[in-house]
């Protein structure tokens, strides 16, 4: 939890109980505990109203096709990276048989052209 060990913690907890006394600690946990409930709750609220703005104006949908398309180019262009190199591959293995008989025909000294 936010990269504190189980020895901080209890530090800070004492600290917490030294400074504020165990009277106070349920109260302030209490109020901490309200505020993180109406802070989930607004953000809650926000994320709907965004939501149902985006579906008086169509937006949902507008997104939902973008989306769909995109997955259509994403998996186009993988597609044809896939086929070139395919293609690739077999002019390079093509080429390397054509070396290849080259170097087995070559018989005797091996001749330098100038």
């Amino acid at each position: 939890m936010f990269g504190i060990g189980g020895g901080e913690l209890i530090f800070i907890l004492f600290v917490v109980l030294m400074l504020f006394g165990s009277d106070k600690v349920p109260e302030i946990a209490r109020t901490m505990g309200k505020a993180m409930a109406q802070l989930k709750n607004a953000t809650n609220d926000i994320k709907s109203e965004i939501q149902k703005g985006a579906e008086e104006n169509g937006m949902d949908k507008t997104f939902q096709d973008f989306r769909t398309n995109f997955s259509d180019v994403s998996n186009n262009i993988s597609n044809e990276i896939t086929k070139a190199k395919d293609n690739l591959l077999a002019e390079t293995n093509t080429r390397i048989e054509e070396v290849k008989k080259e170097v087995d025909e070559v018989s005797g000294p091996i001749k330098r052209k100038d």
